[in-house]
C-alpha cells in the first residue's frame, strides 16, 4: 500500500494505491497522520484518491472515520474520491458515503472543496 501526496494550492490529494486490509491499515493510518495534523480550519484541506485501491477492510474504513472525526473536529475538510467499483460498493453496503464526502473524480473532488485547488489541478 502506498501514499503519494501531491499539493494542489490549499489542498493535498493523497493517492492511495494497493489494498487498505488488516495488514496494511496501520501503515495508512501513519501516512495520514502528519497531513491529519495539518487539516485544520484555514489550513490544508485533504482528498484521498482511491483510484488505485482494489479492497478496503473495515480495518480500512476505521481509519478513514477516525481521519473523517478528527478532520472535523479540527474544523478541517477530508473527502475520499474515484472510487473502484469494489470499494463503491464497500462504502454503499457500509452506508460509508455518509460518514465521508465521496466524490466521482479527483477533479470534482477539488471543484467542490477548493476552487483554488481545481484551478491549480487544471494547470498542471
Amino acid at each position: 500500500m502506498d501514499v503519494t501526496p501531491k499539493r494542489y494550492a490549499d489542498t493535498v490529494v493523497l493517492a492511495t494505491a494497493g489494498r487498505i486490509d488488516h495488514s496494511t491499515s496501520e501503515g495508512f493510518k501513519t501516512a495520514l497522520a502528519p497531513h491529519l495534523a495539518r487539516c485544520t480550519a484555514g489550513q490544508d484541506r485533504i482528498l484521498i484518491d482511491l483510484a488505485g485501491v482494489e479492497y478496503i477492510s473495515s480495518v480500512g474504513l476505521r481509519v478513514l472515520m477516525l481521519a473523517s472525526k478528527q478532520a472535523k473536529a479540527q474544523g478541517g475538510t477530508i473527502g475520499v474520491a474515484a472510487l473502484q467499483p469494489n470499494v463503491k460498493e464497500i462504502f454503499d453496503i457500509t452506508r460509508f458515503t455518509m460518514v465521508l464526502n465521496v466524490f466521482p473524480s479527483v477533479r470534482e473532488g477539488l471543484a467542490q472543496i477548493s476552487p483554488p485547488a481545481l484551478a491549480a489541478f487544471d494547470a498542471t
